[in-house]
């Protein structure tokens, strides 16, 4: 069975996504959707904030690294 894993993006540029790293310069990588959200808030908390109250356009997203790990389970 595969384990969904999580990445954080911000948005800079406009425009252009990039991978949130950590100080060594790895991508933060999350076993959960919470934890990964959490620690998103932590890093990019007016970023997050403007986007929970839905000002102006969202500039931080988690994303699901293999969003086809469990395609065939259940099948």
């Amino acid at each position: 069975m595969s384990r969904k894993q999580y990445k954080l993006q911000v948005e800079e540029p406009p425009g252009q996504w990039r991978d949130v790293l950590d100080d060594d310069g790895e991508l933060l990588v999350f076993d959960s959707e919470d934890e990964a959200r959490s620690r998103l808030a932590e890093l990019y908390p007016v970023e997050t904030g403007l986007e929970k109250y839905k000002v102006g356009h969202k500039t931080t997203r988690v994303l699901i690294i293999d969003p086809y790990a469990d395609k065939d389970e259940g099948w």
